[in-house]
């Protein structure tokens, strides 16, 4: 049975950081690439963050560059999304999801590309 479990979310003042964890059990965790999604309230699902199987290549939304990281532990199957500078618009549901293909393509933002996700975890930043 495949399980993503999403943890690290929560309330944090503008500036401040967070860091999210994914915990993967009943998949082939080395062998996907990873990514983090997130959902604001009356939006559309929207890219943050994918990294390879290996963790060599990441690549960013455009909301996300330069102020998040995402990395991956392979020997504990865990994803994680470190998020600084955060801003209100940050605030949102945010999900891991487990890439459906053997190789990265040039369709990795879009979430259809996915095909295990999490419950989602709840980021809020105050102003």
């Amino acid at each position: 049975q495949v399980q993503l479990v999403e943890s690290g979310g929560g309330l944090v003042q503008a500036g401040g950081s967070l860091r999210l964890s994914c915990a993967a059990s009943g998949l082939p965790f080395s062998r996907r690439a990873m990514g983090w999604f997130r959902q604001a309230p009356g939006k559309e699902r929207e890219f943050v963050a994918h990294i390879t199987q290996s963790g060599g290549m990441s690549y960013y939304g455009d909301s996300a560059k330069g102020r998040f990281t995402i990395s991956r532990d392979n020997a504990k199957n865990t994803v994680s999304l470190q998020m600084n500078s955060l801003k209100p618009e940050d605030t949102a549901v945010y999900y891991c999801a487990q890439y459906r293909s053997l190789y990265t393509s040039s369709a990795y933002y879009l979430p259809q590309e996915y095909n295990y996700w999490g419950q989602g975890t709840q980021v809020t930043v105050s102003s």
